[in-house]
C-alpha cells in the first residue's frame, strides 16, 4: 500500500504543477500581453480565447455543456491514473499528471469565463496554451511507453 500511495502522491504533484504552471502563466498573459504580441522567433506570445475545444471546434456549444463534458473526461482521466499509477513507471506517472493537470487547467479556466485563454503562437498553428501543451506531451510519452516492447526477466 505504500508504494501505491507514493505512486498516486507522484501523479496528483506532477498534476498540481502542471496545472499551476499553466494558470500562472495564463493570468501573466492577460495581465502583461491585453493588445500585445512578444516577437520570441519561432514562437510568439500573444493573447487569445478559445470559446470551442481543440482548433475552436464547438465553439456553437453551451458553455455549460462543453464544461460538463470536459469535467467529466478529467474525472475519466483521474480515475485511470488512479487506477494504473502502482503499476506504472515514474515516467508514465509524470506524463499522467501532465496530462490531467493540462485537462484540469483548462477546466478551470473556462469554467470562469467560457472560454480558454491561450497564448502561445507559431503562425503555423493555431494559438495554444501550456496545459495544451502538457495534455498532448504527456499523451504522447505515455503512447511511447505502451507501444514499445516489453521486456521480460531474461532481457533485463
Amino acid at each position: 500500500m505504500p508504494r501505491a500511495r507514493a505512486s498516486r502522491a507522484l501523479v496528483l504533484l506532477a498534476a498540481l504543477a502542471a496545472a499551476a504552471i499553466d494558470l500562472g502563466a495564463k493570468a501573466a498573459s492577460e495581465a502583461q500581453l491585453a493588445g500585445s504580441t512578444v516577437d520570441l522567433g519561432v514562437l510568439r506570445l500573444r493573447l487569445a480565447y478559445n470559446s470551442g475545444v481543440a482548433f475552436g471546434m464547438g465553439d456553437e456549444l453551451p458553455v455549460g455543456v462543453i464544461v460538463a463534458v470536459t469535467a467529466v473526461i478529467c474525472l475519466a482521466l483521474i480515475a485511470y491514473a488512479w487506477r494504473r499509477a502502482p503499476d506504472a513507471g515514474w515516467v508514465e506517472r509524470i506524463a499522467g499528471g501532465a496530462v490531467i493537470g493540462g485537462a484540469v487547467a483548462n477546466v478551470v479556466d473556462r469554467a470562469r469565463d467560457g472560454t480558454v485563454t491561450d497564448y502561445l503562437h507559431t503562425g503555423w498553428w493555431p494559438t495554444f496554451n501550456l496545459a495544451d501543451t502538457f495534455l498532448v506531451t504527456g499523451f504522447i510519452v505515455i503512447a511511447l511507453l505502451h507501444a514499445r516492447p516489453e521486456r521480460t526477466a531474461d532481457q533485463a
